[in-house]
């Protein structure tokens, strides 16, 4: 302000006028002008430059300063007087309509913006020094002594931060909701909102098999059951339906049928490692069912999720891989909760072994849920990915509400049921995707973001993120029709160059959501909407499904809830 106009009015000549202004001017104007002398010499220390209303006050009172004081008081000029008074009218109107802290809103911008920025390098501060060298890793091979260089070369920063994608795979006609590699990792199913599951040479971008699920609805996920020699896929689906699909059986009609029914959408399966024959399975409805493919009725209750007397939604279900009595769930609350099926007694907390939730959200009343949740490689850490929050890793050795180990941040989770994962194989990497599109990689132990690959999905989002059983290779799924394979073959590592803007705008509109969180039908929810109402249009037996943590319902109802009355038991056919 004053300092933009030639240097005339320094520390020194303020002062000066404000004492002239004392003896110059009526006791109760003389005490706004000051206040307003304040406020300008603030803002003008300011970063965002001068405020022209505060600017203007000021330069009334020099004005006043300079007709002299008694002739002021008793003889002064009318048209000053009156701008006095105008200007000491505004400001007790702006005193009395705006709170305190914006009586000077370019310093409260200020503070703001660079609390702003403190997050943001907060999250993309310098990466520790890496663990794994290239050049010694390769020499130690070529002389012998050590056997394991694919394996660590997969879990080295130095191979994720060459991640580019490298083809897609078309074949489907709608969403692509989920990628799965089979043991060998020689093939990957992928199930979509077509209702078909494909199964692909992935290396060779040729389909191997495309079969019809026999859902009605989103198939949602489709598995390889482990030691069956890829002769046996699981799928669930929005229908509620969980079934098995025997794939010599091709190109029969009736290879593929139904083990188990849920009374909502089942989001996820949970595999038994090594077990050809059994796998759990989870649903909207809070139950969870365990499939024995050797018995002739496959499916049996576990347990009914519960918080307190309230049923609680499930999304995600992952069975502990050091130890599959114990299983994960997650869903429409913000607790993780591990159960022991040696141990679940529902009259006795529920039947939950321990739960976990970040502290301050335990007693969140804004519709916090978790997404998605998996183990580490040995089962000793979970993580969880929560809608419109970030990603918390847990230690599932901690006793029961121990608050969590590690905070990723970065990303955005609001639109859709996303999921997160484990890369590496010693678990060295998380992974997620994102809203605006992105793929997101931190290195675990730092939190640091490490990788973002953008476009990861043309239509917004990416939903799926599965990495490759050995190879330093993943395959990512979202809203596009197809699904993609990534491998580190970029010549230079990437530079990361527009990391920062991507967090700090992903951030802002997270604060902005939380502010106005009433508000349903926010940019990325209607490009969401337009998406899928165009895809139902040219299919119309595929019904539009929403996550229920954007708060609304969804447009359809299935056979399988249609009924309220059909007990538990009575949902297991």
């Amino acid at each position: 302000m004053s300092g933009n106009r030639g240097g005339k009015d320094g520390p020194e000549e303020q002062s000066e006028l404000e004492a002239k202004m004392e003896t110059s001017l009526d006791p109760h104007v003389t005490n706004k002008l000051q206040m307003n002398l304040r406020l300008t010499r603030d803002s003008d220390r300011a970063k965002d430059g001068s405020v022209p209303i505060l600017a203007s006050i000021k330069n009334e009172g020099a004005d006043a300063e300079n007709d002299g004081g008694q002739e002021t008081r008793d003889h002064g000029d009318r048209g000053l007087r009156r701008e006095v008074e105008e200007g000491e009218e505004e400001a007790a109107e702006d005193q009395h309509q705006v709170p305190c802290r914006e009586s000077n809103p370019d310093q409260y911008l200020s503070d703001e913006a660079r609390a702003l920025e403190d997050w943001v390098s907060s999250e993309t501060s310098a990466l520790p020094f890496p663990p794994w060298n290239v050049l010694t890793a390769l020499r130690d091979r070529q002389l012998g002594s050590s056997a394991r260089f694919v394996y660590e070369a997969c879990g080295a920063g130095v191979f994720v931060q060459r991640f580019r994608l490298q083809y897609a795979l078309e074949g489907h006609r709608g969403c692509v909701n989920s990628v799965h590699f089979n043991q060998r990792g020689t093939l990957l199913a992928s199930s979509s909102d077509d209702l078909t599951v494909i199964v692909w040479d992935w290396a060779r971008q040729q389909p191997v098999l495309n079969f019809e699920s026999g859902h009605r609805n989103n198939v949602f996920q489709a598995k390889f059951l482990p030691n069956c020699g890829d002769s046996t896929l699981a799928t669930c689906a929005r229908d509620g339906q969980v079934r098995v699909a025997h794939v010599p059986a091709l190109p029969h009609s009736s290879f593929s049928k139904q083990v188990a029914q849920h009374r909502g959408s089942s989001h996820k399966l949970a595999l038994e490692p090594d077990s050809p024959f059994k796998f759990l399975t989870s649903g909207e409805d809070a139950v969870v069912f365990a499939i024995d493919l050797r018995q002739d009725q496959p499916a049996s209750k576990v347990v009914v999720t519960k918080e307190n007397w309230r049923k609680v939604g499930l999304y995600t279900i992952f069975v502990n891989p050091a130890n599959t009595y114990q299983f994960a769930v997650g869903g429409m609350d913000q607790f993780v909760r591990i159960y022991d099926q040696r141990k679940i007694d529902e009259n006795d907390n529920n039947g939950v072994l321990k739960k976990f939730c970040p502290h301050h959200l335990v007693n969140c009343d804004v519709g916090v849920h978790i997404t998605c949740l998996v183990y580490s490689h040995d089962g000793t850490e979970v993580l969880a990915s929560y809608t419109d929050e970030d990603i918390y890793l847990f230690h599932s050795s901690s006793c029961d509400g121990a608050q969590y180990a590690k905070r990723y941040k970065g990303h955005r989770n609001r639109v859709t049921v996303k999921g997160v994962n484990f890369y590496g194989p010693g678990s060295e990497f998380v992974v997620s995707g994102s809203d605006d599109g992105h793929i997101f990689l931190w290195e675990k132990s730092s939190c640091q973001i490490i990788q973002l690959l953008e476009r990861g999905d043309r239509a917004g989002t990416v939903n799926c993120l599965e990495p490759h059983p050995y190879l330093p290779v993943m395959a990512t799924s979202g809203l596009d029709h197809d699904a993609k394979i990534w491998a580190p073959t970029a010549k230079d590592a990437t530079q990361l160059l527009g990391l920062k803007d991507v967090v700090k705008k992903n951030k802002q509109e997270r604060d902005r959501d939380r502010l106005d969180h009433a508000e349903i039908f926010d940019p990325s929810l209607l490009s969401f909407l337009l998406d899928h109402l165009t895809h139902r249009s040219s299919h119309p037996g595929v019904a539009l499904w929403l996550p229920h943590s954007v708060g609304l319902v969804e447009a359809e109802s299935y056979e399988s809830s249609s009924s309220t009355d059909v007990s538990d038991d009575e949902a297991i056919e």
